[in-house]
């Protein structure tokens, strides 16, 4: 284990080179294309910290060199009270500087008028914080770390006390920083002035709020449709993942595993192509449509382009999630309490109403809670299907990309919308606490599931069964739609679309990409690659911090971290191009905002799985690794993470696939440099492309199969070595013994 000195040694190393050895500011190119070497140390731009306030005049950094030198002094104290104090205050000075002035500095001098006033105008401006800067601030907010750990906070383990200080700080940058510039940016004029004109406007707007379609003629606000969309879908889906598991579970059904097939092709679909086969069954040339044109001389018309449309889709999308939350919660049920309920002469209506159904409330509204966030984020199915309905994600998206560029309206809208989610979040909440549905104790319980109610049964089968033949018709489209000239045109059978998408050539003796879609689909495919172990292993280390340490703020600790859950895409794509679209932290059109994005969206699933799977390690496992001299970083190296590798592997296939489905975040965060596949799909529905669309997206799900069976090999299965043995001795050697006492 590092003692206090060996690790502050390493924090002055690490201050050192963050003035010293790299570009205090936001290095163009890339930091990591290196191309900045060419010119380190004396461009004006690629400076280190030292000579950005001794050559280029930026006076205020000298305040970040005496609050590291303050800290530094630490290293000649010995009395580990007064050092721990020197460095928290070091610390917390410092990390308040660098945020302040980041904040208050722009490229051309005052970010804020107010201060112009009163400081006079300021010569010098500043780039965004580059390597140096954020390396500093790295090492400020270690300093509070440790210094907490030499008073003695979490038993003085450094090691927890530095990971809890760095999830803080990444959770304060990339959650509630972009939420609050949100917020900010929509009362705030361009000069950064307070000016909240656009703020009222867009609130008073009509548009947003009207009630006609309940008081009087015409249509209702987006704001209501958008609400009552989730509500109908997250109920719709939660109806139908109930039914699903139900007859996976109390039913005899043959195709069981049929059954939790379909359940995952939609996980592993881009959201819109449920929206896109749709179009192609029931839209204006779809199949159906012609059909029924053909036979029974229904002219076609534009049923499917509005909510009821995008209903169907979004509940043909949410509904898998919705089983995959219910089955557990349905299978946990005790058979012995509705036994205990028929023993006492109740029906099996009356035992299913009274009893079993009470106990699913948790997975319930947790399914609910998904449903309904989900259809408030969904932006694809809206795109395709929405025509002039509407929803508050694709509003968003054209008051940032639309003809008439409002970011006031934009960011009014995602505040709509994210206050809609929390409510949704806190309802779920406060409804469930203080309540108890603990059905699987310690104590054996035997016994088989109560068998539904026929009348029951026989509505659940009416239910899935049709659902499971329209699902497979809808796939059956998305395949097949790759493979016709023009649907509804020409559907002659061709390869055309899957060659014009992933054509490869040999010219010059090499090999040439010459589809249109690789450079999209080899960008996606790195991104969701360096996404995907880092949203794990920020999971997995903030599970372990939740589940095996207590802390003053626990609660509101892990609170905060699963809010981002209850975010919308949308909300968190519009808050991250107003936030790091300038100074302090400036990303937009980099692959690093894109990580950023993905990591700390996808991380709440990475922390309640490994809640869930750290909640079985028994906590001696811990403690005789720790008596053994082991630190708690090698612990949770050698001991906990090879019991935890179902969890990791959760966490892997989750967090990858949703690198490449994701839709709504996405849309405002690509670049011409990194295109994701999602948003080049996108871009081909709305030319009218459908067939490379649809090719594309097949190929996608073809990956995603292959990469999620590479993960599962990669990561294994944790190995359970079970004996029974009796005060030393093994099953086996007792029998021999007995065998020979009776001889």
């Amino acid at each position: 284990m590092l003692t206090g000195n060996k690790r502050l040694n390493i924090l002055l190393g690490l201050g050192l080179a963050a003035f010293l050895l790299v570009p205090w500011y936001r290095v163009e190119t890339g930091f990591f294309a290196f191309d900045w070497l060419s010119g380190f140390p004396f461009s004006s731009d690629l400076a280190p910290g030292l000579l950005q306030f001794g050559a280029e005049g930026r006076i205020w950094l000298v305040a970040a060199l005496a609050l590291f030198l303050l800290g530094a002094s630490t290293r000649v104290l010995t009395d580990a009270d007064r050092r721990g104090k020197l460095l928290i205050l070091a610390g917390t000075a410092g990390i308040a500087f660098m945020a302040l002035q980041g904040l208050a500095i722009s490229f051309t001098g005052w970010a804020w008028t107010f201060l112009d006033t009163t400081f006079g105008q300021l010569q010098f401006g500043q780039p965004a914080m580059g390597a140096g800067a954020i390396l500093l601030s790295l090492v400020f907010t270690l300093f509070i770390a440790f210094g907490l750990a030499e008073r003695g906070f979490m038993k003085g383990d450094a090691f927890v006390v530095g990971s809890i200080s760095v999830l803080i700080l990444l959770v304060s940058v990339f959650v509630f920083y972009p939420i609050g510039s949100m917020f900010v940016g929509s009362v705030q004029d361009f000069d950064g002035s307070f000016k909240p004109d656009g703020l009222i406007r867009n609130i008073q707007d009509p548009g947003i709020w009207s009630l006609n379609c309940v008081v009087g003629a015409g249509r209702c606000g987006v704001a209501w449709r958008t609400l009552f969309l989730a509500l109908m879908s997250g109920l719709g889906s939660t109806v139908l993942g109930l039914a699903f598991a139900l007859v996976a579970t109390r039913t005899n059904f043959p195709f069981k595993k049929g059954l939790r097939l379909l359940t995952v092709l939609p996980i592993i679909t881009p959201p819109f192509v449920i929206g896109l086969a749709l179009t192609l069954l029931f839209g204006r040339s779809g199949v159906v449509t012609e059909a029924l044109d053909t036979f029974f001389g229904i002219e076609p018309s534009r049923w499917l382009y509005g909510l009821t449309g995008i209903w169907i889709a979004q509940v043909l999308s949410f509904t898998p999630i919705s089983f995959l939350v219910l089955i557990g919660v349905v299978e946990g049920v005790s058979p012995s309490m509705e036994e205990a309920s028929q023993t006492l002469r109740a029906d099996r209506w009356r035992t299913f109403w009274r009893v079993s159904l009470p106990l699913m409330k948790p997975g319930l509204a947790n399914a609910f809670l998904i449903g309904f966030i989900e259809s408030m984020a969904d932006f694809g199915n809206p795109l395709v299907l929405g025509g002039s309905h509407g929803v508050l994600s694709t509003e968003i998206f054209f008051a940032v990309v639309g003809s008439q560029v409002d970011p006031s309206r934009a960011a009014v809208l995602a505040m709509v919308l994210l206050t809609f989610t929390l409510s949704a979040f806190l309802a779920q909440r406060l409804w469930l606490s203080g309540k108890n549905f603990a059905t699987v104790t310690g104590k054996g319980d035997s016994g088989a599931h109560a068998g539904l109610p026929k009348s029951m049964s026989l509505a659940v089968h009416g239910i899935v069964v049709p659902w499971m033949i329209f699902t497979v018709v809808v796939y059956g489209m998305i395949l097949f739609g790759g493979f016709v000239k023009t649907w509804g045109l020409d559907n002659s059978l061709t390869l055309e679309h899957y060659a014009r998408a992933f054509s490869i050539s040999f010219e010059g003796g090499a090999l040439q990409w010459t589809g249109v879609a690789w450079d999209s689909f080899w960008t996606t495919m790195e991104i969701a690659l360096i996404s995907a172990p880092l949203t794990a292993a920020v999971g997995l280390l903030t599970a372990y911090i939740i589940v095996r340490q207590k802390f003053a703020g626990k609660n509101a600790f892990e609170f905060a971290l699963m809010m981002s859950f209850a975010i919308p895409g949308t909300v968190i794509g519009i808050s991250y191009i107003m936030a790091f679209n300038l100074p302090p932290l400036e990303m937009t059109g980099s692959a690093l905002i894109l990580v950023a994005c993905f990591v700390f969206r996808n991380m709440p699933v990475g922390v309640r799985g490994g809640v869930a799977a750290m909640s079985q390690l028994d906590k001696s496992l811990d403690e005789a690794s720790l008596t053994l001299r082991a630190n708690s970083a090698r612990t949770l190296r050698k001991v906990i993470l090879p019991l935890l590798r179902p969890a990791i592997t959760a966490a892997l296939v989750y967090s990858f696939v949703r690198a490449i489905t994701s839709i709504s975040a996405v849309i405002f965060l690509v670049s011409a440099e990194y295109n994701m596949a999602t948003s080049y799909i996108v871009g081909l529905v709305e030319n009218g492309e459908y067939g490379i669309a649809i090719a594309y997206s097949s190929m996608l799900i073809l990956v995603m199969i292959t990469v999620i069976a590479g993960f599962q090999l990669v990561v294994g299965e944790r190995r359970l070595r079970r004996e029974n043995r009796v005060s030393g001795v093994s099953k086996s050697s007792k029998f021999r013994i007995a065998q020979e006492k009776t001889a």
